[in-house]
C-alpha cells in the first residue's frame, strides 16, 4: 500500500523518541476522492488506533492508515531527501482524488477514472474541468467543460487534439467525443 524509503523510516523514529511511548505514525487522506484531496501525516498515540485500522510495519516504526484513507493510499510512496537546500519529507500518492479502478472495471468509470486522474489535473493549471456526461448507445463519449474551459477559444482544438486523441487511444471501442457545453464566453474565460 504505501512504501516508505529508509530514510524516511530514520526521520520518523528520530521524531518518535520525543513521544510518549508507543506513538507511531498515521498517514490519512482528507477530501478523497475529490479534487481537493490531499494526505496527511500526524502522530498515532496508542489510544488513538482504531480496530479498523490497518497497520503497516516497517523495521523500526509502524504506520498506522484508517480504513476510509486506505484505498487512496494505493502505490503512495514516502521519502526524506537532504540536499545542499536542507531537508524535505515528501510523500506522494498518485489515487488520493479518485481510488484506482480494476481494468475490468465498466466502460464509463474507467474513462471517468482517466478524466479526473490525467486529463482534469492537466485542464486545472488553467481552471478548467471536463466531466463525462454518458456513453452514448453508439459509443460517443459526451463530455462537458466548466471553468475557465467555458467559452475558452481553444476548447475544441483541446478536445480533438488532447481529449479525444487520448481516449481513442486508451479505449479503442470509444468512437468518438463530443462537448455537449453551451460555452459562453466571459471573464471565467481562459482565451
Amino acid at each position: 500500500m504505501i512504501s516508505i524509503t529508509y530514510a524516511a523510516q530514520k526521520h520518523f523514529a528520530k521524531l518518535l523518541n520525543n513521544q510518549k511511548p508507543g506513538t507511531q505514525i498515521r498517514v490519512f487522506v482528507i477530501n478523497y476522492g475529490t479534487p481537493n484531496a490531499e494526505c496527511g501525516v500526524s502522530y498515532c498515540p496508542p489510544d488513538a488506533v482504531e480496530i479498523t485500522d490497518t497497520e503497516l510495519k516497517f523495521d523500526t516504526i509502524s504506520i498506522y492508515v484508517d480504513k476510509f484513507s486506505a484505498p487512496y493510499l494505493k502505490d503512495a510512496e514516502i521519502d526524506f531527501v537532504t540536499d545542499q537546500l536542507g531537508s524535505e519529507l515528501t510523500l506522494k500518492a498518485p489515487n488520493t482524488k479518485m481510488r484506482q479502478i480494476s481494468d475490468d472495471a465498466p466502460l464509463i468509470e474507467r474513462v471517468r477514472y482517466m478524466l479526473q486522474s490525467q486529463i482534469n489535473p492537466q485542464l486545472a493549471v488553467h481552471h478548467g474541468q471536463v466531466t463525462l456526461i454518458k456513453i452514448t448507445d453508439d459509443m460517443l463519449a459526451i463530455l462537458q467543460f466548466s471553468g475557465s474551459c467555458n467559452g475558452c477559444s481553444m476548447v475544441s482544438y483541446t478536445l480533438k487534439e488532447s481529449i479525444e486523441k487520448k481516449m481513442l487511444e486508451k479505449f479503442p471501442e470509444l468512437k468518438g467525443v463530443r462537448d455537449l457545453t453551451e460555452h459562453q464566453h466571459g471573464k471565467h474565460s481562459y482565451y
